[in-house]
This record gives C-alpha cells, structure tokens and sequence, in this order.
C-alpha cells in the first residue's frame, strides 16, 4: 500500500502573520534542516549525479538565505547500503555534519525479483548507518530509492519496482526503528509516471536512462523529498489596496515606499528568500505542478481600475494580468524566475552552488578521496606508500582549504536585494 507523504499544507495555511520576521520563524520551524546545519547526502550513482543533490540545496539555501547551510554530496556509482556504512566514517563523518539524507536501494535490489536475503543484506546496510548516526547525533532523513522508467509499457508499479517498493517499506521500518525521518520519495514518482502514461502509454517523463532520471525526473525527486523533508512553499506574499496607496500585508518581506491609485501602484519590496525551479527540467510540469507547489510568490492588488496590468520588477516587464485576477491574488514564481531580477539572482546562485560541488566531487573527492594511486616498480621511481599516503593528504588538505572560500560564494550570491515592484496599465 503506498505510503503517505508528511503534510505541511494544513500548517503554512495557518501562518497569516505580518511581520516578516515572524513569519520566517514560523516557516523554519518544520522543516528538518536547520540554521548552521551541515548536511550530507550520501547514496548511489543517482545521488552522484549532483540533480536532485543540487536542487535540494538549491531550494533549501534559496528558501533560508540568512540561515548558514553547508552541503557535502557523497555519492558513488554502483553503491550499496553496505558500502555506504563501511564508508560512513570517511565520506559522512568527515565533515561534522548535524543532518544527513540517506538514499540506496537502487542497486541493493539486484534488478531482480524480490529476494529476502538481499533485502536482509540491505537492512544490515541501512542499520549500520543508523548505529553510526546515532553514536554521533546527527538527524537522519531517510529517503525512499527512486523507481525505474522502463520503455515497456503498462503501469509504472511492475517488475523490479515491486522489489523497490518493499525496500522501500524497509526504509520506513528503519526510520520508526531509529527515530529518523522517512522520506518516500518512491511513490509521488510511480504516481507521476502513472499520470503520464495514462495520457500516452508512450510517455516517459524522468529523462535520462530507466535508472537514472535526467533533470526532469530528479527534478521531481527533489519535489518528494522536500516535501517529506517539510519544506516550506512560501517565498513571501505582498497584498495591497492600489487605491488607497496602503500596504494590506506583507509576508516574509518589507515593503516600503507605497504610492498607489486606481490606476496602478508603485512599491519597494525587499524579499526574505527566493523562488527556485530549474528551467532544464520544464518538461515536468506537464504531469506535476512542482513549480508553484514549492514557490508560493504571491502578489495581490486591490482597488485597480477594470483591465490588464503589467508587472514590472526594477522596469523589467515579468507579467500580465486583469485587475480582477490580481486582486484575487497571483503566483509570480514563474514569471519572476523568466526573466527580471529574481531570476538574475537565483542565476548567480545556481551557478555559485554548481561550481562549489563540482569542486568537491572533481578535485576532492573522486580527485583525491576515491583516486587509485598506484606507481609500478617499472618506472623506478622508488616512491613509497609512506609517500603516497602523505602527499595524498597534503593535497587533500590543500584543497578543502578552498572549500570555505566556495562556500563563501553561495552565501554572498543569495545577499537579498530589494525591488521596485510597479503595477502599471498594460501597454
């Protein structure tokens, strides 16, 4: 039976508070990770792809751009849960992380038919970790493998996505056992495929191979994880009456510098977080709203006179809208993230948060970490293993020495800035 996602919806619907700062504490107070965390993502070749990595940090960091997150990715192709524990002091540990996200299974299935003995070897796998995790305090957020796209066709829950829905039911049963966070991510993704199918039996909407989505499918994985991680929709909502000049309400942001009529207003806003979604992965909005889902950007202005009015952000055109859908209220996370400001930003961010973990992954740890250095007697070069072993840490601490620099970099990318935001007629 599939499993129920956390729900936040009900509780962000209850948070109508004005102050802005309130309401970043009110947004932060669920979500599993926390200001001053440092996260690790440890799993297998999917994880190492640094997508849904990414754009879970991308959207935790764009979300909470005064909190200080660090995030370390510890993938490696072809892993299991066992070698995820027999690795856990190395690649997890390393980094005095306060929260981690664990997500095998893919590979522990074997691609084949569901068999206790593997199940009972991937448990062990999932248990070790836990042991460790617990010996050094770190929240554990638990996360479903992802499911196969296979090209046959019928229904997404088939073959050896049955085995992955019982490893899956593992994951959960490891996370009540432990106290951890259970994440399934499993399920949305099966439901989404489904979805498609049913429009076109045809349709695959993951990208990239069966096993490993492309920025589409990871995309969507991103979507269920945070979800099951609590992650707050709220960017920051403004709601004014145009004809009076008055600010309603402002959530999550300041407004300032309010002169309106019933012609159009004119206002500075300086937002607390920023919107995200990566455009690569468009093609996935088609089967779930994830966009708007994850990126509530309200506007809402009353008091306009009858017709369509431009949204403008520092006298770039973002969007067009009637007074009447205006004054209901409208999500501008799309349009904000075209073209505009916002979009410059999350821009720098993006780039800022990919450069980061490239180095890590290139220049540390497949660079240095997981690199093979052998010196064959043929070359003569009389180099020890005493040897070996010291210049490999030397270059390793050389190059973590950057890592606070890079780090750096996002923080700074996501300073807020503030906005003029006009509502003018439309030309």
């Amino acid at each position: 039976m599939p499993l129920n996602l956390p729900r936040l919806a009900g509780r962000i619907a209850l948070v109508a508070l004005a102050v802005w700062t309130i309401a970043v504490s009110a947004q932060a107070e669920d979500f599993f990770f926390k200001d001053g965390d440092t996260v690790v993502i440890i799993g297998d070749s999917i994880t190492e792809q640094h997508l849904y990595s990414n754009y879970v940090e991308m959207w935790s960091v764009s979300r909470f751009p005064q909190w200080k997150l660090t995030f370390r990715n510890a993938g490696i192709g072809g892993d299991r849960s066992t070698g995820g524990n027999s690795r856990f002091a190395r690649d997890v540990l390393i980094h005095k992380p306060t929260a981690i996200t664990v997500d095998f299974g893919m590979n522990d299935g074997g691609y084949r038919p569901f068999d206790e003995a593997g199940f009972k070897t991937y448990i062990g796998g999932l248990q070790g970790m836990a042991k460790q995790a617990r010996d050094a305090n770190l929240r554990v957020a638990w996360v479903t493998p992802s499911p196969v796209e296979k090209p046959e066709l019928g229904p997404a829950l088939a073959g050896y996505n049955e085995t992955l829905e019982k490893y899956s039911a593992g994951v959960q049963q490891i996370a009540t056992s432990s106290g951890g966070l259970f994440v399934d991510q499993f399920h949305p993704f099966v439901a989404a495929i489904d979805k498609a199918r049913a429009a076109d039996p045809k349709n695959r909407i993951g990208g990239g191979d069966a096993v490993h989505p492309g920025s589409p499918g990871q995309a969507l994985m991103a979507w269920a994880i945070l979800k099951g991680l609590n992650f707050p929709s709220q960017v920051s909502d403004v709601a004014i009456d145009a004809a009076s000049g008055q600010l309603v309400a402002a959530r999550n942001c300041k407004v300032t510098d309010v002169n309106g009529s019933a012609d159009g207003v004119r206002f500075q806003r300086l937002d607390s977080a920023l919107p995200f979604f990566p455009a690569e992965a468009e093609s996935v909005l088609k089967w779930v709203p994830i966009r708007e889902e994850l990126n509530q950007y309200g506007l809402k202005v009353s008091g306009l006179k009858p017709g369509n009015y431009e949204v403008r952000l520092n006298g770039k055109p973002v969007a067009k809208h009637p007074a009447a859908e205006l004054a209901a209220g409208v999500n501008l996370a799309a349009a904000a993230l075209a073209q505009g400001p916002v979009a410059d930003q999350v821009k720098s961010v993006w780039a800022a948060v990919v450069a980061k973990n490239k180095y890590y992954h290139d220049q540390i740890f497949r660079g240095i970490v997981l690199a093979q250095i052998n010196v064959p007697d043929y070359l003569g070069l009389n180099i020890s293993q005493a040897e070996i072993k010291a210049k490999r840490e030397s270059a390793l601490a050389e190059r973590m020495a950057k890592m606070p620099e890079l780090d750096a970099a996002v923080r700074k990318a996501l300073e807020m800035r503030p906005h003029q935001v006009e509502v003018v007629a439309a030309p």
